[in-house]
């Protein structure tokens, strides 16, 4: 495949992903915006509450990149009956521990905000934001799964459709529920929450609309509950079980650098927020990029094109770097924007400037680490090293070493945040290595 051809068919698939991913990061956006204009509490606040969807996350996320694994590789080799089978297992599964979360978050709201933080108010103003944003995880857990497999079946701009409506849906009632626009009533941080649970819904409603009219694969329900292919069950649990651990050993990571910053006071959660929803933002094409090589990679090992894949990667790793740079730059660019526009304390306010900075470099290891671990290994079923290094990278090095830096040797906030920032950097070295190995090149199909 020439690289125009390669490159175009790339983007056919990043194009639609990435824009689902940026607006997807604008619902967080819009949150911080407008709840910043209410009070800094309220911003804090939903941040961290909204550690418990970016846990959720994780588990629906690692089901989504096994069935990425096998549904790529399957539907490559123009086997769809077997698509529908990884489907199935996909949603149950995403079902199951989307209704985990909700019940956690109706009974345990206060319970689980204290995890995050000891100050009193925000635990009581993410308590009401918990237990109202709760039915949101077991929708999410239906919609996500099914966007995972419309995007490995060719209906990725449907998909992105689906989730752009549902952002917009999603901004315009946190507009008019926080403010109590209109007819509506203001409900704060509360209004929020609700806006996100009505916008999962639109979604739901939404894709059982488009798979009754034949536009999307068909989810066969009993298949969920009663799947004989036993082989196919292995095969899924094989490459997902390391996928989830991963994500729960780097997702864990993460949530603590949200616990770090959660005791030294609000400033630095507000500070912290903001500059990793705009990371975000900005990230949405590096995540984009880094599904769709797994996608185009996976279909290539499908067809047994092994020496074709090779090639691809390395032009797709030189790509991830140039997306990463220019990322950063960006970055850097839109700082002076956000720290006029964003309203928030004096000390606050000096934070968000150099942990923008710290985003800005911090993106670049991100891209090129995403598309390798979360991208190329996974397309051929080598899901257990980007656990293994994920997991030593964060608690080994880089959360111990937080921790120390907060607690014990009580670093001024901006060095604490400096330290966290490492993870993309220390384990680039191992990435490499094991990915010039090529032991990820492989058919793994039946």
């Amino acid at each position: 495949m020439k690289d125009k051809e390669l490159y175009k068919k790339l983007f056919t698939i990043v194009a639609p992903i990435a824009f689902q991913y940026f607006m997807a990061s604008l619902v967080s956006a819009s949150d911080a915006f407008m709840l910043g204009f209410l009070d800094q509490d309220s911003l804090s606040a939903s941040s961290l509450a909204g550690q418990v969807a970016f846990v959720f996350s994780l588990f629906f996320m690692a089901f989504i990149s096994g069935c990425n694994v096998l549904g790529a590789q399957y539907w490559g080799k123009k086997d769809h009956k077997t698509v529908d089978k990884v489907l199935a297992l996909t949603m149950r599964y995403s079902l199951l521990v989307g209704a985990v979360f909700t019940l956690g978050a109706l009974i345990f709201p206060q319970y689980i905000m204290r995890i995050f933080t000891n100050d009193p108010e925000l635990v009581r103003l993410g308590g009401v934001y918990l237990r109202t944003v709760a039915l949101s995880y077991v929708l999410a857990g239906f919609s996500q799964a099914y966007f995972g497999i419309m995007k490995i079946c060719d209906c990725a701009g449907l998909s992105s459709l689906i989730g752009s409506l549902s952002v917009v849906f999603n901004i315009l009632m946190n507009w008019l529920l926080i403010f109590g626009v209109g007819p509506f009533p203001e409900m704060g941080i509360a209004g929020a929450a609700l806006a996100t649970v009505l916008a999962r819904a639109f979604e739901c409603v939404f894709i059982l609309a488009v798979m009754l009219r034949g536009k999307c694969p068909p989810l066969r329900v009993g298949m969920m509950f009663v799947l004989k292919d036993s082989i196919l069950h292995k095969d899924y649990i094989k490459y997902t079980a390391p996928i989830l651990l991963n994500q729960l050993g780097w997702g864990g990571g993460v949530t603590m650098y949200s616990v770090i910053m959660g005791r030294l006071g609000s400033d630095a959660v507000a500070a912290n927020s903001i500059a990793s929803i705009v990371r975000c933002i900005i990230a949405s094409l590096c995540w984009g990029i880094a599904a769709g090589v797994g996608i185009v990679l996976g279909g290539m090992l499908g067809r047994n094109e092994t020496d074709e894949a090779k090639k691809a990667g390395g032009k797709f790793v030189r790509l991830s770097l140039i997306i990463g740079a220019g990322s950063g730059v960006v970055i850097l660019a839109l700082t002076p924007i956000i720290l006029k526009v964003i309203t928030l304390n004096p000390q606050a306010q000096y934070y968000l400037k150099y942990m923008m900075f710290m985003a800005a470099y911090y993106i670049i290891g991100n891209a090129l680490n995403s598309t390798i671990i979360g991208g190329m290994f996974p397309a051929g079923g080598d899901t257990r090293f980007g656990m293994i290094c994920d997991i030593v990278t964060l608690w080994c090095v880089v959360v111990p070493m937080g921790m120390i830096a907060a607690f014990w040797l009580k670093l001024p906030v901006l060095a604490v945040a400096f330290i966290l920032t490492l993870d993309e950097f220390v384990k680039i070295p191992a990435v490499y290595k094991h990915y010039v190995k090529y032991k990820w090149v492989k058919n793994i199909t039946r």
